[in-house]
């Protein structure tokens, strides 16, 4: 079965500093994958050039078998990956109907048209009002984004993320800064909308990433150290050593 993402021999450097090292990763179709590791590991590093963000150096990407080298963000996100940043990204002045909206315009075959009035589609205004109930934010439908709490900000950029229809879902961090209540409403955001799909993210908080992902892969300077089960990457001893044991005394 071809994997949903592929990396092979990934590397990135920018100018004489080498941020990725050589990084092979294979991500099966509908898994939960978190990829943790110390601050300056080169995670966002690895997102963006999964992205289409950053060119890599060397190596190769391929999402369902085909190489994402030389694509733009906005090609990729079209072939069916999407993503969230480590900062909410947002329209805070409009609507959360509309930001949600916004997201789905491309998927349902609206291009620019000064003619077109997207109010009057009873199909895009039924597909957005979906994805609300998915997200909890059904009776803040008609708020401004920008006066939501930060966890329904969160989730209002999850449900953008996921309203394309893309199956490769990449979260940045969904979680950092929230309180534990508002960490558990995330997570189950997360598991309930992601379903069938996979999952590739960031997290530093450990109860989260054991919680939530099938498959962990340590990255340590730009270098994936271990990858296995939650059990199995607990119990490396170079987890532990490099990064882990602090973490979970963190966390």
């Amino acid at each position: 079965m071809t994997a949903a993402l592929e990396l092979d021999g990934l590397k990135k450097s920018f100018g004489k500093t080498e941020i990725i090292r050589g990084v092979d990763l294979s991500i099966g179709k509908g898994e939960r994958h978190a990829i943790i590791g110390p601050n300056g590991a080169g995670k966002s590093t690895l997102f963006n050039l999964i992205t289409g963000r950053f060119p890599q150096s060397e190596g190769h990407i391929r999402m369902h078998g085909q190489d994402l080298a030389g694509k733009a963000p906005f090609q990729i996100n079209r072939m069916g990956l999407s993503r969230s940043f480590q900062i909410t990204n947002i329209f805070p002045k409009m609507s959360v109907f509309e930001n949600v909206r916004c997201s789905l315009l491309w998927s349902m075959g609206y291009r620019y048209n000064f003619w077109s009035m997207v109010g009057r589609s009873r199909a895009l205004t039924e597909g957005t009002d979906r994805i609300l109930d998915q997200i909890n934010l059904t009776a803040r439908r008609d708020l401004p984004a920008g006066v939501l709490s930060y966890a329904e900000q969160r989730a209002l950029e999850i449900g953008i993320t996921i309203a394309g229809g893309a199956d490769v879902i990449m979260l940045d961090e969904p979680t950092a800064g929230m309180s534990h209540s508002e960490t558990d409403y995330i997570v189950e955001l997360i598991r309930a909308v992601t379903e069938g799909k996979t999952l590739i993210m960031v997290e530093h908080d450990m109860g989260v990433v054991f919680g939530l992902a099938d498959q962990i892969s340590v990255l340590v300077y730009g270098e994936i150290i271990a990858t296995g089960t939650p059990e199995a990457v607990r119990a490396n001893p170079k987890v532990q050593e490099a990064y882990l044991g602090e973490a979970m005394e963190v966390h």
